[in-house]
């Protein structure tokens, strides 16, 4: 009988593990366990969602409820990171969630869920680069004059898809290193951000503004409600933790690393969103200017009554810069999940995008299909302004979801779900329960109408897209699904029940 740590240890081997999950590693294991919680951390990049919808917590309920509901929502977002994490642990591939919900829940759940997953990346990568497109066009304004323009944004938002499909064609070390400097500029950004309002010498609002002050511009009259839709801030900022199952097959040791990657990320993004949101709310000098700021950004404005026009252009520099990255790892995410998806021949053309060069042992083709998509959703902002607001609702109706799905059928599973490396143990049910309940909740409350009265330029898009998204998922399994789309088995039943055992 070999050794309880030979045997850990034997467990524990990358490329064996995923040869028992049905594949062999075409992609380059060089990740470490600290570049996967970067790459989650960068995703979910507090100083690209705080920022962008800064404005919009303004008028949703203001100081109140985005202080508040920052904490709510992060604390139900860990519960469900902790209940994904216990499953990823089992079944770390790029595919993540919609793999889980093949093997726990059969083919039809994991196609719905791999169709959610990658729109909402796609709807990501869209919000997130359009979202930079906009701060860059205020930094314009502030630095040179120039007044952005539907057109100009659009520009340069083409231009950053087209910096990050470059950059992921550099290879996983080159991804790793920025996503680490990502990781270490969102703390120092953050710092930077909230000293330096705290130290110059304005006036400052008091706690019970911060905590306490309600402001409803929505048009609504229910308290309640608008606490509810106003928790779209936090429930957009808080997606994309999924990354770390979508790399865990270039990650070391990727059955305890991916689940570490998704809960440390939540944790460290809780920690530092609450504290850039309580320093920007305790440095606003003028709340109804904040909310119309002539640079279309309310942090701008922000930034430009407490510390001028300098200050503020090197704290839009900052953000701009959190902004790019976060862009950069949701499009490696979003890369590898179409890589996935194809290679069990799920979408359309799946010969052509599961393709991998020998050389870099990147998916190149995934990677310019991440970012040509999301420029195409991003289109209608030329006519409309409410478009922005359908690109967040792309991403964060497609991911919520697609979390929440695949903890559901491990529990449905029950003792047929077998438990990985890292484990919640005896709190798997109860974390897992609050975490399906929350999940199913918060698609819902993000689906509401979020202003009165309800105009095709105020019509909050979310409820349409998610229809639409499983329309199409339902259209693609009938025509081409059903038929081409196939996930190898596991090993055999000798060879799991040995794994299991070593576990427990």
């Amino acid at each position: 009988m070999p050794s309880r740590r030979a045997s850990k240890h034997q467990l524990l081997d990358d490329e064996a593990f995923l040869r028992q999950l049905g594949y062999r590693n075409e992609l380059a294991r060089r990740m470490s366990p600290f570049g996967n919680v970067a790459i989650s951390a960068a995703v979910i990049c507090v100083l690209a969602g705080c920022m962008s919808l800064f404005g919009y917590g303004l008028g949703h309920g203001g100081p109140a409820v985005m202080t508040w509901g920052w904490v709510i929502i992060g604390f139900f977002t860990l519960l469900l990171g902790l209940s994904l994490a216990d499953v990823t642990s089992r079944y770390p591939t790029s595919g993540g969630l919609y793999f889980m919900a093949h093997h726990l829940g059969g083919p039809r759940w994991a196609f719905g869920v791999g169709c959610l997953n990658l729109l909402g990346l796609w709807g990501a990568i869209a919000g997130i680069d359009y979202g930079a497109a906009t701060f860059i066009g205020a930094f314009a304004r502030l630095q040179w004059g120039i007044q952005p323009t539907p057109g100009t944004t659009m520009a340069v938002f083409g231009c950053v898809l087209l910096l990050h499909g470059l950059l992921n064609l550099g290879g996983i070390r080159v991804v790793d290193v920025l996503n680490k400097i990502s990781l270490w500029w969102q703390v120092a950004g953050v710092t930077v951000i909230v000293g330096a309002l705290a130290l110059a010498p304005a006036e400052h609002q008091s706690a019970a503004f911060v905590f306490t002050q309600f402001h409803n511009d929505t048009g609504f009259t229910s308290t309640l409600y608008v606490c509810l839709i106003g928790a779209l801030l936090a429930g957009y900022t808080f997606c994309g933790y999924d990354a770390s199952t979508h790399v865990s097959e270039e990650t070391k040791h990727a059955q305890i690393s991916a689940p570490r990657g998704i809960v440390h990320a939540i944790l460290f993004s809780w920690v530092a969103g609450f504290v850039l949101l309580a320093g920007l709310l305790w440095s606003i000098q003028d709340y109804e200017a904040t909310q119309n700021s002539a640079t279309g950004v309310p942090p701008a404005q922000i930034f430009l009554d407490v510390l001028g026009v300098g200050g503020a252009k090197a704290l839009l520099l900052v953000v701009i810069v959190a902004m790019l990255f976060c862009g950069n790892a949701e499009t490696l995410t979003a890369s590898r999940m179409i890589y996935a998806f194809s290679r069990d021949e799920a979408l359309p053309g799946s010969a052509t995008w599961k393709r991998v060069s020998r050389g870099s042992r990147i998916p190149v083709p995934a990677v310019w299909l991440a970012v040509a998509v999301p420029f195409v959703l991003a289109l209608p902002a030329l006519w409309s302004p409410a478009a922005y607001g359908a690109i967040t609702a792309i991403n964060a109706v497609g991911m919520i979801p697609a979390c929440g799905i695949p903890v559901y059928l491990s529990l449905r599973a029950g003792n047929r779900a077998r438990p990985g490396v890292w484990s919640l143990g005896r709190w798997r049910k109860p974390i897992g329960w609050i975490a399906v309940v929350y999940a199913a909740v918060i698609t819902v409350v993000l689906c509401l109408p979020q202003s009165a009265p309800v105009t095709a330029q105020s019509f909050n898009y979310a409820g349409v897209t998610l229809v639409v998204a499983l329309l199409i998922a339902w259209l693609l399994w009938i025509t081409q699904g059903r038929r081409t789309y196939k996930i190898p088995p596991l090993g055999s039943a000798v060879q799991q029940s040995a794994m299991v055992d070593e576990v427990l």
